[in-house]
């Protein structure tokens, strides 16, 4: 047993030694790879090892700007899709097809009135700048046309009651001075239908409806 034991730390104690002896041939012969070069050939090795570097910086800035392009285009197409976005949103507005709220007036109607005297109101709020009307809770639109004689009024087939609003979304104070001027479309009114009664009061935030007509062309189409 002791035999044994002798000769197996005499192998391992030859396999250090061997391995230690091949770590030094190692280091020596990379060492005399690079002693053995002249001046010249390790400027040479210098200035390969710095072209390639220089030739790794130029990739990094050429990739770092492609980014930056990329990045830039993609923002310029979010801002151009968020204003196509904030326009279509104004147009659906402004011809009726969404709801919209803002400040402007109310108008309260009272006693006989009949429909041209209504629309002359209306003309009147438009001309004014009115960026959006009903009428109770219809929305005034292309086509849209209040008709009737005193005391049976109807809008889009809807009824009007002997009393019923006009709602108009615009400048409060300029939408009122127009109406309310002397001379103006309330006074012509008064006077054409002196048993009626016209109330304009401006308002904070008023709430419309969308419209309910079909606002596609029938004969007409789009041309870009």
């Amino acid at each position: 047993m002791r035999t044994r034991r002798n000769q197996l730390s005499i192998a391992a104690v030859a396999l250090i030694l061997g391995l230690l002896v091949v770590l030094q041939l190692r280091a020596q012969s990379a060492a005399s790879g690079l002693e053995s070069l002249t001046a010249q050939e390790l400027t040479q090795l210098v200035a390969n090892v710095n072209t390639r570097n220089d030739q790794l910086r130029a990739e990094v800035a050429s990739t770092e700007r492609e980014l930056a392009d990329l990045e830039s285009a993609t923002n310029r197409g979010d801002s151009s899709a968020d204003q196509l976005r904030r326009d279509l949103a104004r147009v659906r507005a402004w011809t009726g097809l969404d709801p919209v709220t803002g400040p402007g007036v109310r108008i309260s109607v009272s006693g006989p009135i009949d429909g041209s005297g209504i629309q002359d109101l209306l003309n009147e709020l438009r001309n004014a700048g009115a960026e959006a009307l009903a009428v109770d809770d219809v929305r005034v639109v292309q086509g849209t046309v209040v008709a009737g004689r005193p005391g049976a009024l109807s809008v889009l087939n809807t009824s009007l009651g002997d009393a019923f609003e006009i709602t108009a979304v615009g400048n409060p104070t300029g939408l009122t001075g127009s109406l309310t001027r002397s001379g103006g479309i309330v006074a012509q009114l008064g006077a054409t239908f002196p048993d009626a009664q016209l109330t304009v009061v401006p308002v904070d935030l008023l709430a419309l409806p969308a419209t309910t007509q079909d606002l596609a062309p029938a004969h007409g189409t789009p041309s870009l």
